[in-house]
């Protein structure tokens, strides 16, 4: 799922998604009272072996000698910027962050937002996207013994959620809301190749 997920933001802001075929990954989750975050980072690397400028496709060779042949669509700029012996660094950040609203009055629904930032004309191709969902649902049901909230979105639908924290679980109320916010977001950047050493 975060592979294609991966693949797709990268697509839209520099249209290399198999670049992180071989990931890194790392992440981290904290809670207070009434609030939970996780927290996800994967990084990878690429080199340009080859570059055709009259099908504007790229061959990586990625860190464990696989070669991948990826197109880059007229949306990335500067194609001609790019030159074997190139680096290519992704990073993707994903993260989940849980409020619980005592007695909320938000609306209940969701907002979204993205953006994409491209490299300026004449720098190395490269940007950032991101994207960010906001959500509120209203408890209707808490259930202590089975460790679950029931919630319900602005279209009537009622989901439940598993509060595995007794702590935590104590907190929430019927008519409580819960606002849970997620964001994506991946960077993509050019290195450009060591320059020749001199004879």
């Amino acid at each position: 799922m975060r592979a294609t997920l991966l693949a797709t933001l990268v697509a839209a802001a520099f249209a290399v998604p198999v670049a992180l075929a071989q990931p890194q990954m790392s992440g981290a989750v904290a809670t207070a009272p009434g609030q939970a975050k996780a927290v996800a980072v994967v990084t990878a690397t690429a080199t340009v072996e080859s570059v055709d400028p009259a099908t504007r496709t790229v061959v990586l060779k990625l860190k464990d000698g696989k070669m991948r042949t990826v197109n880059a669509g007229a949306e990335v700029r500067n194609f001609d910027q790019i030159k074997v012996g190139d680096t290519v660094h992704a990073k993707y950040v994903e993260s989940l962050t849980v409020d619980l609203k005592k007695d909320g009055k938000a609306i209940l629904g969701q907002t979204q937002r993205s953006s994409v930032e491209r490299s300026q004309p004449g720098a190395k191709p490269g940007g950032v996207a991101i994207h960010e969902l906001t959500a509120v649902a209203e408890v209707v049901k808490v259930d202590p013994a089975k460790k679950l909230v029931s919630v319900k979105n602005d279209k009537g639908e009622v989901f439940d959620l598993a509060v595995h924290d007794p702590e935590q679980l104590k907190l929430v109320k019927k008519g409580d809301q819960v606002q849970a916010t997620y964001t994506e977001s991946v960077a993509i950047g050019l290195e450009p190749a060591p320059a020749p050493k001199k004879k």
